[in-house]
């Protein structure tokens, strides 16, 4: 099925519906392994740019497939994936998925004491805005996270030309809350995605008592987010750990862009 992106009110504006969501091998609080379920939840938000966590790709304890393709395949879109943990055949990292036309601009390790952790970046064109969306997973330890803040906010990362002077995401789950320094540091240098109603941001984790707001919406001061809710309902309590999380986000685009359709999906994957 063909989507087009939404307008806003504005002339020379339109919204983009963004998502960041840890899908925690697209096992749930069931136990149940299930990643169309996953796709489901998906589906159920729109959203145009999709950062995921915590994906198996030729995992035995998965049954070995590409979770990264088949959820890109139930929602026709395009698969960016970037394996932080790569070991012989199997891989576990973060993707970035849209059905709009977009291109792997980098993939790389990040400073690491535990688990390894990566991040991924893809230049996605919307309405003839060349968007650049920053995706990643931190790590579980306080001089882990702050290092690898530090990591994405350098020259090769968020500090580029390209992301200083284009439209910019930066999403994920940061296993850190607002008053973490991780986040603090980032908050210093992008803008924070917060509900419309002013009120604070709701928790993500765990999905079935949300008590802690680990997952994130940053862009830079070329994009507004209007508005960020925690997607709560009952099939997304069980899909996985994590809560998704959906921002609108406001982008000025050329007042020719007109309605911009979307085409079908294809994969990409990088090596660590």
């Amino acid at each position: 099925m063909q989507t087009v992106s939404r307008f806003h009110s504005g002339p020379a504006t339109q919204t983009l519906r963004v998502l960041t969501y840890n899908v925690h091998s697209c096992r749930g609080t069931d136990r149940r392994h299930d990643p169309a379920r996953i796709a489901e939840v998906i589906a159920g938000c729109s959203p145009d740019i999709i950062a995921l966590q915590e994906l198996d790709v030729g995992r035995v304890r998965t049954g070995g497939i590409d979770q990264a393709n088949v959820i890109a395949d139930h929602l026709k879109m395009q698969a960016h994936f970037h394996p932080a943990l790569h070991v012989e055949e199997e891989k576990y990292g973060d993707a970035i998925l849209t059905a709009l036309p977009s291109r792997l601009v980098r993939a790389a390790a990040l400073p690491s004491t535990g688990e390894p952790r990566g991040a991924i970046w893809t230049e996605v064109d919307f309405a003839g805005q060349a968007i650049q969306v920053v995706n990643t997973h931190f790590g579980l330890w306080r001089r882990e996270r702050i290092a690898q803040a530090t990591a994405l906010l350098g020259a090769d990362w968020l500090g580029s030309e390209q992301c200083r002077l284009h439209p910019t995401l930066f999403i994920g789950d940061l296993n850190a809350v607002p008053s973490s320094m991780a986040y603090r540091l980032l908050a210093g240098r992008l803008r924070i995605g917060m509900p419309a109603n002013g009120r604070r941001a709701r928790p993500t984790f765990p999905s079935l008592w949300p008590l802690l707001r680990l997952d994130h919406i940053f862009t830079n001061k070329r994009l507004t987010v209007s508005d960020v809710q925690v997607i709560d309902n009952p099939l997304a309590r069980v899909a996985s750990d994590h809560l998704p999380l959906l921002a609108t986000v406001d982008c000025e685009v050329a007042e020719s862009a007109g309605w911009q359709e979307k085409p079908g999906r294809q994969s990409h994957t990088i090596s660590a």
